[in-house]
């Protein structure tokens, strides 16, 4: 179910003004439109503003009333980049915005920091090169190809097509980054093609949850042998050509279950990684050998009826007006504007105490219906509860529990970590379901933290499954302040990955 707060009285509907008759550029009104049309149905007062530059759009903000803005505005014609500062002019002018805040835009749109972005995050990419203006491409370090060359910061596929996939390091893959520099003045990328299927992968978020849509593929079949089969700028735009008309979206796609489930928690893992919130596409390739490729991610990606992200919703039963709806909530949430029911405070509990003995059959109960671990793992965690009960303050272990009416609701777990100096490893974690999102959780772990510091800890380590149910608790984490420090491909289980976190307390 979609949420049912309340939402705002009036919306600021912000676009950029087309100034011209570009497909891709004109394509935002049709987002308008829709968008408008969704408001219209919810009964919700708008108005809509097109914008030229971000000195216009700092004037239209501090003049309006409205406190929340539906940020539609994708690009600026004299200064691509201006258009990542609009959500900051926002904040800083005290308006909520839909979709992805500044950083997530800006490492978005330069395809090379994203690459290393997510490449850091230990999420699988094809392997690139940048060549920045002016340089030439180092040929003999490429390798085998084949390769396909596209500028560094376009949106909506512009400057790629049939002619920007090369079979080999050459002359011909040299003039296409020349091109690059000359038509766009700016770097140009060179990745390892892969060839095979294309997978677009829309996630949409609804309050605390995030949620991956139907898979879509596009389909190449009417592609001749040899043809590459790309979505270039034509296939999005020139409705006349070839590929428009022969690249039709199968939705949902037609995968392996396996396949499916790791392409939905690496589309997560890529959100994760560029602190997206609200709604994003993630692009994959697969090899031939079923392998995924993250290609990009698109934050706040074409939502106009008949774009992809709308389609993934149809697919989804996710009415428009809804989806819409949403995200004007998750804007309104983050002001502070929509009021939050039954939400008790953290402070409401207040007795955090060590362990004892007569705390194992309400952690015992809460761990089982949490529904996240194994028979195994709870019969590990009773063990360590035991231990740490049996030895008290002296032992190993450091065991707390949060009470409420004299009964253990959250358990937090930790100890040093044999053969470091000062790094502290938190074993485990939980919180009954009856009183989660209820800032217990932040408790527990700012309390280890701090008992930690006592201690004369500085590093804290946290492990967890990369498996998609745990994407709660792995974003729980991330904003908490911890970074990730590895993955360990499937050391749980198959596709059942380690991924390891630490934060310097």
């Amino acid at each position: 179910m979609l949420n049912n707060k309340s939402v705002p009285a009036s919306i600021l509907v912000l676009y950029n003004q087309p100034e011209t008759t570009g497909h891709s550029e004109a394509g935002v009104l049709n987002e308008v439109a829709a968008v408008g049309a969704a408001l219209d149905k919810l009964n919700i007062k708008h108005r809509q503003v097109g914008v030229h530059d971000l000195k216009e759009t700092a004037d239209i903000l501090g003049q309006c009333d409205e406190r929340v803005v539906f940020n539609l505005v994708e690009g600026f014609n004299h200064n691509i980049h201006d258009v990542n500062f609009v959500p900051a002019l926002c904040r800083s002018l005290g308006k909520a915005y839909t979709g992805n805040d500044t950083p997530a835009l800006s490492i978005s749109l330069d395809k090379w920091q994203s690459k290393l972005v997510l490449e850091s995050a230990g999420l699988p990419v094809p392997k690139g090169w940048v060549v920045a203006v002016g340089h030439k491409a180092n040929l003999k370090s490429l390798g085998k190809g084949p390769f396909i060359v596209k500028p560094v910061a376009t949106d909506a596929s512009e400057g790629i097509d049939f002619h920007s996939i090369v079979e080999k390091a050459g002359p011909k893959l040299a003039a296409l980054v020349s091109q690059i520099h000359k038509e766009f003045g700016q770097p140009a990328i060179i990745e390892k093609y892969i060839d095979g299927r294309e997978l677009n992968v829309s996630v949409m978020q609804a309050g605390d949850e995030v949620r991956v849509l139907p898979l879509a593929e596009i389909d190449f079949r009417a592609f001749k042998k040899g043809t590459p089969r790309i979505v270039g700028y034509g296939a999005k735009w020139h409705e006349e050509s070839f590929e428009f008309n022969n690249t039709p979206r199968i939705i949902p796609a037609p995968l392996e279950g396996k396949i499916a489930d790791k392409v939905r928690w690496l589309a997560l893992d890529a959100w994760d990684a560029l602190g997206c919130q609200d709604y994003a596409r993630v692009d994959f390739r697969l090899d031939k050998k079923n392998n995924p490729y993250i290609l990009e991610v698109n934050p706040n990606p074409d939502i106009s009826p008949d774009a992809g992200f709308a389609a993934a919703l149809a697919a989804a039963e996710i009415d428009y007006a809804d989806f819409v709806k949403v995200m004007v909530e998750n804007a309104a949430g983050r002001l502070g504007a929509v009021s939050i029911e039954n939400k008790a405070k953290a402070s409401d509990f207040k007795s955090l105490r060590p362990s004892t003995t007569s705390d194992r059959t309400p952690v015992l109960e809460f761990l089982k219906a949490t529904g996240f671990f194994r028979p195994d793992e709870i019969d590990i965690a009773m063990e360590v509860l035991d231990e740490a009960n049996e030895k008290g303050p002296s032992g190993h272990y450091k065991s707390y529990v949060l009470e409420e009416k004299q009964k253990a609701i959250g358990w937090i777990c930790w100890g040093a970590t044999p053969c470091s100096i000062g790094t502290y490893d938190i074993y485990w974690i939980a919180v009954d379901p009856a009183f989660q999102a209820k800032g217990i959780g932040s408790r527990l772990m700012n309390f280890a933290h701090e008992k930690i510091r006592q201690s004369g800890g500085r590093l804290a380590i946290i492990e967890t499954s990369g498996k998609p149910i745990y994407h709660p608790t792995r974003k729980f984490y991330l904003k908490l302040g911890y970074c990730q420090a590895a993955r360990v491909l499937d050391f749980y289980g198959p596709e059942d990955d380690k991924i390891i976190y630490t934060k310097r307390v």
